[in-house]
């Protein structure tokens, strides 16, 4: 099978669920594989690293869209994400990205995290009475997603009562950022970003009316006093980006890295009597099954990367979940290892675009793991889950799980690397 046909069957609705045979045929053309004259896939880590850090490299930028998207101004979500930090270049990039920072540097995050263990702790609250009143439990629906909405509706100031709100509409939303889109699911993307713009549109004139200590108001803020430095379709744009992103990379890494776990035992076992381990499994389940898959960049002068010669004006899929599988950086890469030496992986990016919210992703899925596996001992799945079509953005559709409500009874209070019963 040649890059271009590999290519095509990884768009195709199996491909998408399960993309990691198909990055391996893409894999025996090179790190580096030509799909056209101007299209590469990349599925090495190396040179996937390499393209992401390189500022020859960037996104698309308007007089592409215009080239390749003609309307794409008449369309809601292509416009909304297009005037965010997340598919624009320095210096507006940087510009933008500095304005959101100051909410996630490392000691703002650290400090949260008691904040994120009582909201987890709430949520298992929920899930075992759901379970003990005999009504089924859906981890992503009662817990994945109102986890990391609620943590980063704080950090925006979104009132609580509106937070289930945004789940349907992100998913309509995040369509847009599916390598294909049909004109249907183009359709659906744009309800999305409509209702997403509308509600923040709102939500800015209520921070104007009543500023408070949040995010909105900081970046309202800095719109009101200098239009420059933010632009108002660019404080909706990223205000929507940052909410989107906030919640639903982290909705995924909490439902696939379940799944990963209660398919791997021991290493559950292991996390659950070792708290302390956290850090070393997130960073493999990151690796092992990523929540993002994939990016693209265009160069804007000729390279050479991986020993192929990438004309200017080429596109390059860098394909970061078969990045993140490249046996030449991890041995034996199909294997789940959390015990494997550290291997940043690249699913939350690198370079001027690396995830902004990187660190608080980590931050809950270091928190949630442990709690859920010590205080639900007998958490199970009941039956196979099915992952969305969705490529960009892996996850699972639903994520029914079963609780044993008498083990996990028997285990609410014991202390982290202890059995009940143990002085």
């Amino acid at each position: 099978m040649d890059p271009a046909e590999a290519l095509a069957l990884l768009m195709s609705p199996p491909g998408r669920i399960d993309p990691y045979p198909t990055y391996e045929l893409l894999r025996a053309h090179g790190p580096v594989a030509r799909a056209g004259p101007v299209f590469f896939a990349v599925t090495g880590y190396a040179e996937a690293d390499e393209i992401l850090r390189d500022p020859r490299f960037g996104v698309m930028d308007d007089a592409l869209r215009d080239q390749f998207l003609p309307g794409w101004r008449d369309s809601p979500a292509v416009a909304a994400i297009s005037r965010s930090m997340l598919r624009t270049n320095p210096p507006d990039h940087s510009r933008m990205r500095r304005l959101a920072a100051g909410a996630f540097t490392p000691r703002r995050i650290a400090a949260m995290r008691d904040v994120v263990a009582a909201q987890a702790d709430e949520l298992v609250d929920t899930m075992l009475g759901r379970a003990r009143a005999g009504e089924p439990v859906d981890f992503l629906a009662d817990f994945a997603y109102p986890l990391p909405v609620g943590v980063i509706c704080a950090l925006l100031g979104v009132p609580a009562a509106d937070r289930p709100l945004f789940r349907r509409w992100a998913a309509d939303l995040t369509g847009v950022l599916e390598p294909e889109i049909t004109l249907d699911e183009l359709a659906v993307a744009d309800r999305g970003a409509a209702e997403l713009t509308g509600y923040f549109a709102a939500l800015v004139e209520d921070r104007r009316r009543a500023p408070a200590d949040d995010l909105t108001t900081a970046l309202v803020q800095v719109h009101d006093a200098d239009g420059g430095r933010l632009s108002g379709d660019e404080l909706l744009a990223n205000l929507v980006v940052l909410l989107v992103a906030g919640f639903e990379t982290t909705t995924n890494l909490l439902g696939n890295g379940l799944v990963v776990l209660l398919d791997h035992p021991r290493a559950a076992q292991a996390l659950r009597a070792h708290p302390d381990l956290a850090a070393d499994h997130v960073e493999e389940l990151l690796r092992y099954d990523s929540p993002v898959q994939l990016t693209t960049r265009v160069n804007t002068a000729p390279a050479t990367v991986g020993g192929i010669d990438l004309p200017a004006s080429s596109w390059t899929l860098l394909l970061l979940g078969a990045a993140n599988r490249d046996p030449r950086r991890y041995p034996r890469p199909a294997r789940f290892d959390p015990w494997r030496p550290p291997s940043h992986p690249l699913s939350f990016g690198a370079g001027p675009h690396y995830c902004l919210g990187a660190g608080l992703a980590r931050l809950e899925a270091q928190v949630a793991f442990p709690l859920l596996l010590r205080r639900l001992p007998g958490l199970a799945l009941a039956g196979r889950p099915r992952h969305r079509t969705r490529l960009t953005l892996r996850g699972y559709e639903t994520l029914p799980v079963t609780i044993d409500t008498a083990s996990a009874a028997a285990h609410r209070g014991t202390p982290a690397g202890t059995a009940p019963g143990t002085p």
